[in-house]
């Protein structure tokens, strides 16, 4: 009895000492020194023989094993390779010839908007290690530097403009010359599409590297917007093209050249101007060029099939939608057959067009999403997917012959699983996490076999050992209406329900997106740092989130804010029921859309909420472009009312508890207008409220000490009011 009695004690004072020297989070560990910052494997390149891929590491192209995981040999080694005027070039970008041979190597890439960068390109020939500058450098810096197929030629964009260089003698053709800053755009797009399309190359080789299809935008046309960046004796000014709601957009045009007779063509997509473009692709011949066609309201979307020598088009494949379609890049062309995914039966499902006769397989089905296709293994008549199955939270991995008749799931955990495949499908690179599991990186072979884990980041697993970590659960609740929302939810380490604790709500909430998903967060430290500090977090995916079926995604259609706030409202009132949350003490936080939502909670739900934090939030979405916002409300000449009844501005007079406001100033999305224009309407409702301005930052807010200036401020703020 006393042995037992002493092996208890001991346990008791080893679990207190455990505890006693376990740490807390600091927000700088978060967010200034990067503590816990998973590893990843990046760069990665299939090779052609499907056995070996690369990766680039420490300035390096390292080829490896599928079968093994173990590092073969070095490709290219970096620290060896000097530019024009023998300096050190370092690479961030690297893209190998279609035949292996050369390789292209990105250097001193700066970022421009969102995904569009810009920088000097090199041509490495691996056989004889002779490297070249794609171009001189005294021209400008290029963009979307691109072997032709057969290797022979290299295209990219310069100063608004499409070339290639003929590599024998790195000669250098102009294929546009009418580009100008602010007016024309070849090759590349202009911001709204690269904002909202998701895309900034704008050329495609053909599939022999005889032809290159192109974008052209004449932008005159589209009201620009200023952006000032301070800190120099006289601001700055930028100014860019920028469509609001409503407002003019760019007309484009679509065009082929022939490398080999320098011939043009003008691919015909019909007389109206305003309409989108919003991807072009070859198909599997030079013969043919698809083009996807959609009207100004997104309801209408065509694929035509281009002649790249004389630009005639024919329709292949059509479809209407009472909402709007999405854009994805889920289009692949096989030899005589087109896979595309559609929510045209209510869930995003993958179909089969014959392009002889336009006839449709449909290869999935059921009250789920296909989240997007991952590859398409022609030879062995497969497709492979992801796909919210069994719940939207997690994400599986699957794979359906091209005729729909055998389905089957690719072995993974519950949680959120992406891959890569070889370029033979013989081996895949399977990247998994769960809510409270960092990224695992694995090689498995195509009988879905673990072959090797490639990181498995047990040195984070192992730092935060050393922490007090709150777990992140999951769960729902059944609103007023009837319906069922779910939710993820920390609480404190010493959690006891018998206490009573302020509540944090976090909040996006846009069309299609989704904030409550089982799967690693690096933003979430932030929410286990405030759990650590003795408050309950959670966060609610409202009505317009994704992976629900089409009608629960669009059910916001034409009046964003509503339901999403009535939904929010509903999680406040739920929640505050509960014994441990003092429903005095709940606060909301959104960035973005989100920081619109909680602006939105504040005012629309006074009473409901006693603080709000809103990090660059849409405050009128007159303010906002039009590709984004048309698609889910329409012009403001047709909607004009809903713009209006649930933009804050017009709310402000309802605030009640404390409001913080935060902004950058030379945010090219969401433009801190949004943020002015709300202060005033404030400052006339004679309402208080704390505002932060970050100079000459981003939509993200990032640079320098901003991140960590600013999640040290908001979780002040909260101690504060909350």
């Amino acid at each position: 009895m006393y042995r037992r009695l002493f092996v208890l004690v001991v346990l008791i004072c080893s679990v207190l000492l455990l505890s006693a020297q376990q740490k807390h989070f600091a927000i700088e560990e978060i967010w200034r020194d990067f503590t816990f910052r998973p590893a990843g494997v990046s760069e990665i390149r299939s090779m052609n023989d499907g056995i070996h891929f690369t990766v680039l590491e420490n300035q390096c192209i390292v080829r490896y094993s599928y079968l093994t995981g173990e590092v073969i040999d070095t490709l290219l080694d970096g620290s060896k390779l000097v530019d024009e005027e023998g300096g050190a070039i370092r690479f961030s970008q690297y893209a190998f010839s279609d035949d292996e041979s050369k390789v292209l190597l990105g250097t001193r890439m700066r970022r421009i908007y969102r995904y569009s960068r810009e920088g000097y390109f090199y041509v490495y020939d691996r056989a004889s290690g002779n490297l070249r500058p794609l171009s001189d450098r005294s021209k400008g810096m290029q963009r979307l530097a691109d072997f032709s197929p057969d290797g022979t030629r290299v295209a990219f964009v310069r100063n608004n403009n499409l070339y290639y260089v003929h590599l024998d003698q790195m000669n250098e053709v102009a294929v546009t010359t009418d580009g100008k800053e602010n007016h024309i755009i070849n090759g590349t797009c202009d911001w709204v599409y690269e904002e909202e399309f998701s895309f900034t190359k704008g050329f495609q080789w053909s599939p022999s590297g005889r032809y290159l299809a192109y974008y052209r935008f004449d932008e005159s046309d589209v009201k620009e917007f200023t952006l000032t960046f301070h800190g120099e004796l006289y601001p700055r000014l930028v100014t860019y093209k920028y469509p609001k709601a409503g407002e003019d957009n760019s007309v484009v045009t679509i065009h082929t050249y022939d490398v080999q007779s320098g011939n043009r063509a003008n691919i015909d997509i019909g007389e109206e101007t305003d309409q989108y473009i919003p991807r072009i692709k070859w198909t599997a011949t030079d013969q043919s060029l698809a083009v996807i066609r959609m009207n100004r309201l997104q309801n209408h979307k065509e694929i035509l099939l281009a002649n790249p020598a004389t630009g005639n088009t024919a329709l292949l494949y059509e479809e209407h939608n009472k909402y709007y379609i999405d854009i994805t890049d889920n289009m692949w062309f096989l030899k005589d057959r087109m896979v595309i995914t559609s929510e045209k039966d209510g869930f995003h499902h993958i179909y089969v067009v014959s392009m002889r006769d336009g006839k449709e397989l449909q290869l999935t089905r059921g009250e789920w999403d296909v989240v997007d296709i991952k590859g398409v293994d022609e030879s062995n008549r497969m497709v492979y997917y992801r796909a919210a199955k069994e719940t939207p939270l997690n994400t599986g991995v699957y794979a359906v012959r091209l005729d729909g008749r055998r389905e089957r799931s690719l072995p993974v955990q519950p949680g959120n699983n992406n891959v890569t495949f070889s370029k033979t499908f013989d081996y895949y690179i399977l990247n998994w996490s769960d809510a409270n599991t960092p990224n695992r990186y694995s090689i498995y072979n195509r009988r879905g076999q673990e072959v090797v884990v490639l990181e498995d980041n047990q040195k984070l697993v192992d730092t935060l050992s050393a922490y007090v970590v709150p777990g992140l659960t999951f769960g729902s609740f059944t609103t007023e209406e009837d319906i069922e929302l779910n939710y993820w939810i920390i609480k404190p380490p010493d959690f006891d329900p018998a206490r009573s604790y302020p509540l944090l709500m976090y909040v996006y909430g846009g069309p299609g997106s989704q904030t409550v998903l089982n799967s690693w967060n690096y933003t979430h430290l932030w929410f286990r740092h405030l759990a650590q500090l003795g408050y309950v977090v959670v966060s609610v995916d409202n009505r317009g989130t994704g992976r629900r079926g089409e009608e629960f995604k669009k059910g916001t259609y034409l009046q964003l804010g509503k339901y999403e706030t009535i939904d929010q409202i509903e999680a406040a009132k739920y929640f505050g029921s509960l014994d441990y949350i003092d429903q005095n003490r709940i606060g909301i936080y959104g960035w973005s859309y989100g920081g619109y939502m909680s602006t939105l909670c504040m005012t629309k739900g006074a009473g409901y909420f006693a603080a709000g934090i809103a990090v660059a939030p849409v405050s009128n979405w007159r303010y906002y472009d039009n590709i984004y916002t048309e698609r889910f409300m329409r012009t403001p000449q047709e909607n004009g009312e809903n713009y209006d009844i649930n933009s804050p501005i017009h709310h402000v007079d309802k605030l009640e508890g404390a409001y913080l406001l935060v902004h950058g100033t030379t945010d090219d999305n969401v433009h801190v207008q949004n943020a002015y224009d709300l202060v005033t309407a404030l400052v006339e409702a004679d309402k208080q409220f704390d505002l932060f301005i970050y100079p000459n930052k981003n939509h993200g807010i990032f640079g320098g000490n901003a991140r960590n200036h600013l999640f040290n401020m908001m979780t002040q703020f909260l101690l504060k009011n909350l």
